[in-house]
């Protein structure tokens, strides 16, 4: 009988063990799944410091956007037709407030669509997502809103108004 019931929790416990491996594994896959590639490199690491940008100003991170935006303008030099949405990208950086830092991020946000668009996607899917409130529309790699221009005022104002594969 003792037998019986060490197999049956050995059993048991394996099953359990395997279920939360093969729960690990989806959300990895869920979290590759997200994952942006471009067939410009260039492109791709702006739009990694553009990512930045946006979830500082998520967050209410006066000094994160301004770094994020600083870096931004550094990678976008070597893009091209990258000029513009640098020019855009120092006004963030400039700003004297976070009101300042988000009114200047729509210029960015307007650039970078452009340059996504353009840059060829190679893997993943970029969300275009916009705000009527704000007037203003931003880039994510989610589909779940996260309002850069109101943060926790108003974290879920928008919707995906594109896809971009």
């Amino acid at each position: 009988m003792k037998t019986k019931m060490m197999m049956l929790i050995l059993v048991l416990g394996s099953w359990g063990a395997f279920a939360q491996h093969d729960h690990a594994k989806s959300g990895q896959q869920k979290k590759d799944e997200n994952k942006v590639m471009f067939k410009d490199a260039k492109i791709g690491k702006a739009y990694q410091h553009y990512l930045h940008l946006k979830d500082a100003l998520v967050a209410s991170n006066q000094d994160g956007a301004k770094t994020a935006a600083d870096e931004l303008q550094k990678t976008l030099a070597g893009v091209n037709n990258g000029k513009m949405v640098a020019d855009e990208a120092a006004k963030v950086v400039a700003a004297g407030s976070l009101d300042d830092q988000r009114k200047a991020f729509s210029g960015v946000s307007d650039g970078m669509a452009l340059l996504v668009k353009d840059g060829k996607l190679s893997m993943g899917m970029i969300y275009l997502e916009y705000c009527p409130m704000a007037k203003a529309s931003w880039l994510s790699n989610e589909k779940e809103i996260k309002n850069p221009y109101f943060g926790d005022k108003m974290l879920t104002c928008g919707g995906v108004k594109e896809m971009i594969h």
